[in-house]
Formats: structure tokens, C-alpha cells, sequence
């Protein structure tokens, strides 16, 4: 029999529950910002927070305040953040209510999500994917409990959202890797207006029954006894056994969607009071009764939660707004990669081509880090990438560290949030530049704004590798360019080198830095076999090479008489850009200069901005289709720093703008810049 001890903790943690979605209610002018509560289901939520430990991992969605509470922490951190104010512990005013993070010796952790429903769960599965791969090196960086008990993920989210196609993503990869994860699903029959009846052709239960080796269990989740004791059996079963669980909780939606979705907008009397009458507020307090616990007790604790509730409320609301000079913080946390070092072109070293010098760089990561690993779609034992980029790094380092995902860019994406939370430092890969846009969800609402809206907390330490370009008859969907796509999402960083040396000092920097960086890897650069990219070949730089993010080479320097004489240009170029413009200035001698921008964020914008006032001309060259591009708004920015020293316009040069590579060669040249076009662009800068 359980104790009563727990039965009050939980009734008074209901209570509090209660009181404040209720003083929310009576203060809608105050509590402006929207907000969910967790009535109907406080029962399933406090019964889950009842069973964790410190060493252990838990996402909550945004109806979990009970479960928050049941972790320890006070109604007036919670109401901080309701209101948005300064001291909100999760993240200090720039989050909805019920979206924390937390790192703490007393808590288990909680890693930063979004409120895209279902987003979470590649996210917090990645976390128990770490949490393996800690276990499998025996690594000092995996937390156990007091006892010695091995950590758990607990991943909460509504039933609505268990049709998304992610939520599969997270189920398969966990079955397959037997991951210590807990689905937990809390099911209210309600995604918003639509009932499940509406919208879906089963429940989580019965859909997880799909997924071979995912336990399963239903339960009623507002009976708070029912839904302890499973919850316990259900925690210590992965704790030991280390494979995943799903759990469905049925519960009733006794509060509105949110605070701008309201109940009496979509729903019918009649349905508000069959999810009353099982409310499991008085449910728990009929037990609390049978178990022979005083009524007078009982009401003593409902008036000290409302007056707890009220008194905090009232302090909350008083509490100071943030200070709007920290809007820009924590974009990115500090990167400790400030200065190159090592010997780019050290005595005696051979020429490399630059698919080598990523193999060599990320052998080199996974001899020194053994916190590093790398995985993606064909990455593994058998093909070491279809462009051979991880070739024999299986062998070297087990399949526990190089391994085969999937056709999945979200999980292999979303899955870093979740690594790099516990200390594990992936490098993953998609297989070309067409198939990142599956994964662009988990980049752009989980990955990129996990820094920012964590307070710096949970920056994503990630390098993700995405080979790009045309690179002769690759087609419409093995040839585009997505730098602008993705250099629309602040919070990452763009990587973009044209050499060996570049390529390997580059990803060194990468994988320090603890914060998201893609690598824009060209296809056509990686062998130099496309005609004039010998120079793509370097030496190889010493093991200790670390070329920092946001520094631009000048490859080629005009001659100071030329420039004097305003008879010289600069063309600022990246990638395959940078071999056309090198050709095209060998029948400008002295001329012309060109730039390499190696980064694309960050920019290097005091060197383009100087040599640009220097020559007065200016060239932006690049691969992409060129209406709306990147390279159309750098060209914009150089026009508006450097108008005064302008002599004419900035120019841009860019592919036509079709919407595809076509398959054809000739079509593909036609479409794209090359030497003589760009010779052509010259000329004319120069003249004009």
C-alpha cells in the first residue's frame, strides 16, 4: 500500500497546480503572454516527477508544469517565466511558460526545446543516445545516481503529436539502438480543435504496437496511484534493462489549449463535463479520505497552496523586466579557437586533396577526443561515405564510433542537441546538399535557438557535414547550393573552404567550437579532377593546424600601381568561385584581387570592407542562383559601407535562376558561372 506521505505531497502539489491555473485565470491582463496549464493531468505528471534522480534526464512539454513542480521547483520560478521577467531561471524572459532548461547537481537536466509539438523527441532521444555511448567507453562524464543507478530519459508529449513523422524518427532509431528512453505520452483526446476521432486512425499505444522491441503499457493517467505505481515499475525496468518504453496516460483536458485557444471557442458542455468528472483532484482527495486522512487536514492544505500561490503570484508580478541591452546574448557562447595556429605548409609534408584532408582531420579529432564520433546515411564500415570522405575510419575506430543511420536528416541532425547536452561531441553528415531540408526543422527550432533561449546553457557543440555543388552531370537534386537557405537561420555557423589546408584547419576549428557549425563541403573540389582546381590540393598542415571561423584569405593581391591608378577590382568569392575568379584574373595582370571568404558566418567583413574602399570595384561571385541570394545581400552591405569609395556598383555574378541543376551538361554550364563569364564581368568592371 502506498504511504500517505507521497498521497499528500502529490494532493498538495495539485493544489498549488490548481491555484495557480486558476489565479492565471483571474488575471488574464497580467498573465498577457500566452500559456498553457496542466490541469487534468496532474496526476500522470507529478507520479513521473516522483521518480527521478539528479543523474537522470526529463523533457517536459509545455502543459507540464506538474511535472516541474514535482521536481522541486517553486511556483514563483515558474511564474517568472509565465510573465517573462528577468529573473526567470530557464531563460531569462525569452521563453513561453513551461519551457525550462536546467542544469543543476539537484535536478535531473533538462536541455532547452521548442514548442513545435513533437520536436523534442529527436532531441531528448539523442540525449539517451549519449548517455549509451558514455556507458559503452566507460566514460567519467556519465553522472550516476547515489546508488550507482545509470541515468533514464524521460521524454514527455501529447498524444496530437505522435503523428508527427520525427516522433517515428526517434521510435526507430531507439528500437534499433536500445536506447534507455521513456515515451511518455499524455493523452487528452484534444490536438488543440480536433479530436483524435478527427485525425488519426490510432492511439499511441496501439501505434507503438508497430515498433517491435518498444515496450508499451496504458494506463489511466488521472489516477495518481495507478500512474505512480507504473511509473516506478516502468523506471526501474529501463534503468536496469537499458531499452526504450512507451506509456499512455489517458487524462482530462480541464483547462483551455492555451490561454489564447480557449475551451468555450471549440468545445461543448457536454465534453467539459465528461473530462470533469475526471478530474483527478478529487479523486486523489476521496482516496486521501479512505485512507482515513482528516477533511480539516485536507482543507488546511488547499488554503496554504492558495495563499503560497497568491503571495508568490503577487511577487512575480512585481519582479523586474529584463534588461533589453541583453537582447543579443548568448547567440552563440565564446569559442576558445581565436587564433591560427600550427604549420599550414609544414617541410616535408605531401599535397593532399581536400576529401583527404577532412579524413585526416576527423582521425585526428577521434585519436585525441574520445568524446568525438561520427555518423550519418553510408558513413559506415562498408562505404566510408559515397564520396569516400570517412573512408576506413570504421576500422579504426569501431562501429560504436562511426556507424550507419537511417535515410533520416532529421534524427541525424536533431539527435546532436541531445549529445552534445551530455558531453559527447558528434560530427554527423547528410549525404548532399539537396536532402538537408528534412532536417531543417531540427535546425532551425531546435538547434539554433538552443544557445539563445537557454541563456547560453545548451549550446549545440555539432559539426554537421553537408557536401555541395555541381560538379558535372550530378543533376537536379545531387547539385545544388544552399548557403543562402541556410545562412537565414541565425544561430548557426557556415563553413565554406575551397583547399585542403582550409579544409583541415577548418574542420579542427569546427569541432572545437561549442557551438553549431555546418560544413559546406564542394563535390567538385574534393579530387580536383574538375579542370583548373589543381590548387584545391595543398600540403597537408601539421596535426596542430586550427584555422579560426570568420577569416578571409586574400589569394590573389592586385598590384599597388594598378590600384593607385584605379585600374584594379576585387572579386570576394567562395567555394568553386574562388578557381573561376583565379582564372579569369590571370588575363588581368595585377588587377585584380581575389578573396576567399573561407567562413560565410561569420564574416570577415574588415578585410572584404578594406580591400573593397582600396579598389573602389568590386565583384561578388558565387554558385548559387542569384536572385535573392547571399551573395545579392553582401553585395547590399558593401554598398552601404563603402559608398563613398565606390567607383561604380557592386557587381554580382551568380548561376541562373532556374529552380534546378538540370542533369545535362551543357544545360548545367549554361546554367552555371564559369572563367570566361566571369573574365567577361571583369572587363567590364574595369572599364566602367
Amino acid at each position: 500500500m502506498m504511504h500517505t506521505d507521497t498521497l499528500l505531497k502529490a494532493y498538495r502539489l495539485m493544489c498549488t497546480a490548481k491555484a495557480m491555473a486558476d489565479t492565471y485565470e483571474a488575471n488574464r491582463a497580467i498573465c498577457k503572454y500566452v500559456h498553457s496549464t496542466s490541469r487534468g493531468h496532474e496526476a500522470i505528471q507529478l507520479a513521473t516527477a516522483f521518480q527521478v534522480l539528479p543523474c537522470d534526464y526529463i523533457s517536459p512539454y509545455y502543459r507540464d508544469e506538474s511535472i516541474l513542480l514535482g521536481l522541486g521547483f517553486s511556483p514563483y520560478q515558474l511564474m517568472l517565466q509565465l510573465l517573462a521577467k528577468r529573473d526567470d531561471i530557464f531563460t531569462g524572459g525569452r521563453e513561453y511558460y513551461s519551457h525550462p532548461n536546467y542544469r543543476g547537481a539537484d535536478k535531473p537536466t533538462i536541455i532547452h526545446q521548442s514548442s513545435a509539438t513533437g520536436m523534442q523527441v529527436i532531441p531528448t532521444t539523442g540525449v539517451a543516445q549519449g548517455i549509451q555511448y558514455l556507458e559503452q567507453i566507460n566514460s567519467d562524464k556519465l553522472v550516476k545516481g547515489p546508488g550507482g543507478e545509470l541515468p533514464v530519459v524521460i521524454c514527455s508529449l501529447g498524444d496530437a503529436s505522435v503523428t508527427e513523422g520525427e516522433v517515428s524518427e526517434a521510435f526507430q532509431f531507439a528500437i534499433l539502438k536500445k536506447l534507455p528512453v521513456i515515451y511518455l505520452v499524455q493523452d487528452n483526446n484534444w490536438g488543440i480543435s480536433a479530436t483524435s476521432e478527427e485525425v488519426r486512425v490510432m492511439d499511441a499505444f496501439d501505434y507503438a504496437a508497430g515498433f517491435p522491441g518498444l515496450d508499451r503499457v496504458r494506463i489511466d493517467g488521472s489516477n495518481f496511484e495507478e500512474s505512480f505505481d507504473t511509473m516506478h515499475r516502468v523506471v526501474q525496468y529501463v534503468r536496469q534493462h537499458r531499452t526504450p518504453y512507451l506509456v499512455q496516460a489517458k487524462v482530462p483536458l480541464l483547462g483551455h489549449h492555451t490561454s489564447g485557444v480557449r475551451r468555450e471557442f471549440y468545445r461543448t458542455q457536454e465534453d467539459l463535463e465528461k473530462h470533469a468528472s475526471n478530474d483527478p483532484l478529487p479523486k486523489l482527495r476521496l482516496r486521501l479520505l479512505q485512507f482515513g486522512v482528516d477533511s480539516q487536514q485536507l482543507q488546511s492544505i488547499e488554503k496554504e497552496a492558495w495563499a503560497a500561490v497568491n503571495e508568490q503570484f503577487q511577487k512575480a508580478a512585481e519582479a523586474p523586466e529584463p534588461d533589453t541591452a541583453t537582447v543579443t546574448d548568448h547567440v552563440f557562447v565564446p569559442t576558445p579557437v581565436t587564433e591560427e595556429k600550427g604549420q599550414r605548409q609544414p617541410f616535408g609534408n605531401d599535397k593532399i586533396i581536400m576529401v583527404d584532408a577532412a579524413l585526416f582531420a576527423i582521425r585526428e579529432i577521434m585519436e585525441d577526443y574520445p568524446e568525438a564520433l561520427l555518423y550519418g546515411q553510408d558513413v559506415g564500415r562498408r562505404l566510408g561515405g559515397v564520396f569516400r570522405e570517412a573512408a576506413t575510419l570504421a576500422e579504426k575506430f569501431s562501429d560504436t564510433r562511426v556507424f550507419n543511420t537511417a535515410i533520416q536528416e532529421a534524427y541525424i541532425i536533431g539527435s546532436t542537441v541531445g549529445m552534445s547536452a551530455v558531453g559527447v561531441k558528434p560530427i554527423v553528415e547528410v549525404q548532399f546538399a539537396d536532402y538537408i531540408y528534412p532536417g531543417f526543422n531540427q535546425l532551425v527550432t531546435e538547434i539554433s535557438k538552443s544557445s539563445y533561449l537557454s541563456c547560453g546553457k545548451f549550446p549545440v557543440a555539432t559539426v554537421i557535414r553537408v557536401p555541395i555543388g555541381a560538379y558535372g552531370g550530378g543533376g537536379p537534386y545531387h547539385s545544388g547550393s544552399v548557403e543562402t537557405t541556410l545562412l537565414s537561420i541565425k544561430g548557426i555557423k557556415v563553413v565554406y573552404p575551397s583547399n585542403a589546408a582550409d579544409m583541415k584547419g577548418l574542420m579542427k576549428a569546427a569541432f572545437l567550437d561549442p557551438n553549431p557549425v555546418v560544413m559546406l563541403e564542394h563535390k567538385g573540389l574534393y579530387w580536383s579532377k574538375v579542370p583548373g582546381t589543381e590548387d584545391a590540393k595543398t600540403i597537408e598542415p601539421s596535426r596542430d593546424y586550427i584555422l579560426p571561423l570568420g577569416k578571409a584569405a586574400l589569394v590573389i593581391a592586385a598590384d599597388e600601381t594598378n590600384i593607385t591608378n584605379g585600374e584594379s577590382c576585387c572579386i570576394i568569392t567562395y567555394g568553386m568561385g574562388v578557381y573561376w575568379a583565379r582564372a579569369a584574373a590571370k588575363n588581368f595582370p595585377g588587377q585584380v584581387d581575389v578573396i576567399d571568404l573561407r567562413t560565410l558566418f561569420p564574416l570577415d567583413e574588415e578585410l572584404l570592407f578594406e580591400r573593397v574602399k582600396k579598389h573602389g570595384k568590386c565583384l561578388v561571385l558565387t554558385e548559387e542562383q542569384q536572385n535573392n541570394s547571399f551573395a545579392e545581400a553582401l553585395a547590399g552591405r558593401i554598398s552601404y559601407t563603402c559608398f563613398q569609395w565606390l567607383d561604380a556598383p557592386v557587381t554580382v555574378m551568380g548561376a541562373l535562376n532556374v529552380p534546378a541543376v538540370p542533369m545535362n551538361m551543357q544545360l548545367e554550364q549554361a546554367m552555371l558561372p564559369n572563367s570566361e563569364k566571369v573574365a567577361a564581368k571583369i572587363k567590364q568592371l574595369l572599364l566602367s
